[in-house]
Order: C-alpha cells, then structure tokens, then sequence
C-alpha cells in the first residue's frame, strides 16, 4: 500500500507546475490524487452492469499511508 501512496502523494503534486492561481491549486491536487486513487485501487464488479468499485476500507487505509509519508 505505501508504494499506491507515494504515487498518488507524487500525483498530487504533479499536478500544479502549470496552475497559476493559488485558489485553483487547491482544487487541482484534489482532483488529481482522487483521480490517482480511483487509479490504483478501483476493480470491477460484474453483476446487473459492469461498476468500478473502491473498497472503503482500502481508502481508510491509504489515508493511513499518506498521513505517514
């Protein structure tokens, strides 16, 4: 797991080299490293439809992996 948080902290900061506006910033990370999260830890569910799906206990635990880098 703390490879998966080292590339979504990277992401995060990745994504502001071109953003001029410190309020856009902001937003910017956060939708990159959701993005990189999605990335990372989605996997399909096959049922009625075809779902990408995220493990909520996955998220809990790479919160627990990013507040350590």
């Amino acid at each position: 797991m703390k490879e998966q948080a080292k590339k979504i902290d990277d992401a995060y900061w990745r994504a502001i080299t071109n953003v001029p506006d410190i309020y856009t910033k902001g937003r910017v990370r956060f939708a990159a490293g959701l993005r990189e999260i999605v990335n990372e830890y989605q996997y399909h569910h096959f049922g009625e439809g075809e779902d990408m799906v995220v493990d909520a206990r996955v998220l809990y635990e790479l919160a627990d992996e990013l507040e350590a880098l």
